[in-house]
Parts: C-alpha cells; structure tokens; sequence
C-alpha cells in the first residue's frame, strides 16, 4: 500500500490553481476528554478543483517543516489559501501567492474568497477513516490506506481491481525474504 501511495504521488498545485493547506494533530480520547497533548501532526494540502491531496505526518509545525513539505508536494506558481498560521508568514516570498482567512473573524474572506473549509472536511474523513486503536507505528500506514481509497475515487475506479493490478506489477524478485 505504501509503495503504490509513494508510485502515484505527485505535486499538486501550479499556475491558476489553489491548493488549501493546514496542519491537523490526530490523537487517541481518553474517556470522551481531550486534553492530552501528545499525539501525530499531519500536514496536508487539497487541490481544489481536482481534489488531489498529500498528506504527511510531521515531527512539528516549524516554518522548516513546513517549507519541505510545501517544496516537495505543491507546484511553484501555485495559490495557496491557509488560515494564516505564522509559519505561512513567508510563503509569497517562496513564489507561491498566499491568502489567508482568519477563523477568529470568519470561515471565508469576503473580498478574496479564500476558504480552507476542504481541507477541514478532509481531516473530518481523515480521522473518521483511522482504526480506534491508531498505534503510532500503523499511522503512516492508514495515511497512505486513506489516500489510496481517495485515489480510486479521485480515478472513479474499484479499489480492488487498483490494488490487485498493482500486486500483479510488483517485482517480487526484487523483494525476496528470507525466511
């Protein structure tokens, strides 16, 4: 699964598109209360348009991590829309056109229209799609589990027959385990 995430990725975004990006923690309730604070950042980004998405699990929030992220999976030229969170602050400096909207005020700029309300919905999916148990150790598995499901979607083809078509192209003289 994994490997056929990482074989289908490619950037998103470029001239005249808009890609929404955000940052979401995904953490286990204790008893219906949440307030722990440890738990998996996940970066992420939706075209829109096309719903093409990325999405990965980061070590933190920094303008660092972030910039990594923005090079390896949005096109340059693109427009990106963020709710304005500072490690964003330089974006238009990276050749990207950045708006934001501030939920403190509102869900959408009035002037520009700039909205990050898909990419809120896609956490919602996101999370609703990840087992209740979410060991640390299976979480990138069911990030790319989660992409993949929205990639036969996105194609409008069964999963089954994606995932039974790309078993069939694997070198598995490539992969041999010793036993």
């Amino acid at each position: 699964m994994l490997d056929f995430v990482c074989e289908k990725s490619e950037k998103i975004g470029g001239k005249d598109k808009v890609v929404e990006i955000d940052e979401s923690k995904f953490r286990k309730r204790k008893y219906n209360r949440d307030h722990r604070v440890e738990g998996q950042w996940v970066f992420g980004g939706v075209e829109r348009g096309t719903g093409r998405l990325f999405l990965v699990a980061v070590h933190d929030r920094s303008m660092e991590t972030l910039m990594r992220c923005i090079e390896e999976w949005i096109e340059s030229g693109t427009t990106i829309y963020s709710d304005g969170w500072k490690s964003c602050k330089d974006l238009g400096k990276e050749g990207f056109e950045h708006l934001t909207v501030n939920h403190s005020i509102n869900f959408m700029d009035s002037e520009s229209g700039c909205h990050i309300n898909t990419i809120e919905s896609t956490w919602r999916h996101v999370k609703a799609s990840l087992p209740s148990y979410n060991r640390k150790s299976d979480f990138e598995f069911y990030l790319a589990v989660y992409i993949f499901y929205h990639f036969c979607f996105e194609v409008g083809e069964d999963s089954f027959n994606i995932f039974v078509e790309f078993v069939r192209n694997v070198r598995w003289e490539e992969r041999k385990i010793s036993l």
